[in-house]
């Protein structure tokens, strides 16, 4: 078991945003000949950490960067792996073309964000890498026209370790990363901190609080009530404990905002959604989908929520919306907390919406 350090927990980055700062450096000695160490860059939420490099090699065409993974405080089993990416020159017009090197997998079933035969590049990451040499180009006056190659040597094994063999990705990790943001896995920081942001929500008055899983979900909620930022609680995966502290303190309405996969998650009874500690029961979800017209044996098959979302469609997203308000709501009854739950799509859209009654 990794042992919890001592003191306030470091923070660290992403395989993504590691990506993005060497595919940055790379991209830049390729057009320059000339390599900026460290290098920096913006992350989604406007940080602007700065990345050394531990690798740097430059030949006719191409450069290549290495940066090491600092995970801080958490107990990743990327922490320590060298992030390498190589970016050539390609045709022009061809855009940007992201390539999976050794150590970084290949997606071989659907319901990921990602689609079959491509690259496990998450589109975050895609989008961040894109950014930044688009912005490299346009510095110089010429067209963003690379082929971009992330590896990692070792991943295959370090894969191993993680969820991918069974998600169907397939030679190596993925490159994630929705903020560039690692926050350090602890349990109890995680939760002091949501209790901690429902005692200042109470001591300011407010009557409504969104706990969300992520930031995607957050951006959404808090757009779609008009919320102030200090309503948002960073709830994560935890939702069992936000709403057993709102039991005892509470606020008249809560909203728990998130993804298919964790509502689903929380619509069958887990409290901790997160991926080591609790898996959709595809059987459970059958049953549900069945009922909404659809192939029970089909869906039990699925490799991912989001495939059985896919399958579906929108009724399936209500229903799970229903279960999961119907769960949160037993976790708060007598304190008097209404509580609604929204399903937003990782492209942001909501999907459904269920409330009380």
């Amino acid at each position: 078991m990794t042992r919890k350090p001592e003191g306030p927990l470091r923070t660290g980055f992403t395989t993504g945003a590691c990506a993005t700062a060497a595919a940055a450096a790379a991209c830049g000695a390729l057009l320059t000949g000339e390599w900026v160490d460290p290098v920096e860059i913006t992350l989604p939420r406007g940080e602007t950490p700065l990345f050394a490099l531990a690798e740097m090699a430059l030949g006719e065409g191409w450069a290549r960067a290495g940066v090491i993974k600092d995970a801080g405080d958490d107990p990743d089993v990327t922490h320590g792996a060298l992030i390498l990416v190589t970016v050539r020159h390609a045709a022009p017009g061809q855009g940007i073309v992201f390539r999976a090197g050794e150590g970084v997998g290949h997606v071989t079933r659907p319901g990921l964000p990602v689609a079959v035969g491509e690259p496990a590049i998450n589109p975050v990451p895609r989008q961040m890498i894109a950014r930044v040499l688009t912005d490299v180009a346009e510095a110089r006056g010429i067209s963003a026209d690379f082929e971009v190659e992330i590896a990692i040597p070792g991943g295959e094994a370090l894969a191993r370790q993680t969820w991918n063999p069974r998600l169907g990705i397939v030679g190596g990790l993925s490159i994630l990363g929705t903020t560039g943001i690692v926050r350090p896995f602890s349990c109890a920081a995680w939760i002091a901190s949501i209790h901690r942001g429902i005692d200042v929500a109470r001591a300011a008055g407010l009557s409504h609080v969104v706990g969300s899983t992520g930031a995607t979900s957050e951006r959404v909620a808090q757009a779609h009530f008009g919320l102030p930022d200090h309503a948002m609680l960073d709830m994560g995966d935890f939702a069992g404990g936000m709403l057993k502290y709102l039991a005892r303190h509470p606020v008249p309405r809560v909203t728990i905002a998130g993804g298919f996969g964790k509502l689903t998650k929380l619509a069958q009874g887990a409290r901790d959604l997160h991926s080591a500690r609790s898996q959709v029961d595809f059987l459970q979800l059958a049953e549900t989908a069945a009922g909404l017209g659809a192939d029970r044996a089909q869906i039990a098959a699925c490799n991912t929520a989001l495939e059985a979302l896919e399958r579906v469609g929108v009724p399936l997203a209500r229903a799970i919306a229903q279960a999961a308000q119907a769960e949160a709501a037993q976790l708060v009854a007598g304190a008097g907390i209404s509580v609604d739950v929204l399903v937003v799509d990782r492209q942001g859209q909501i999907l459904a919406e269920a409330g009380p009654g």
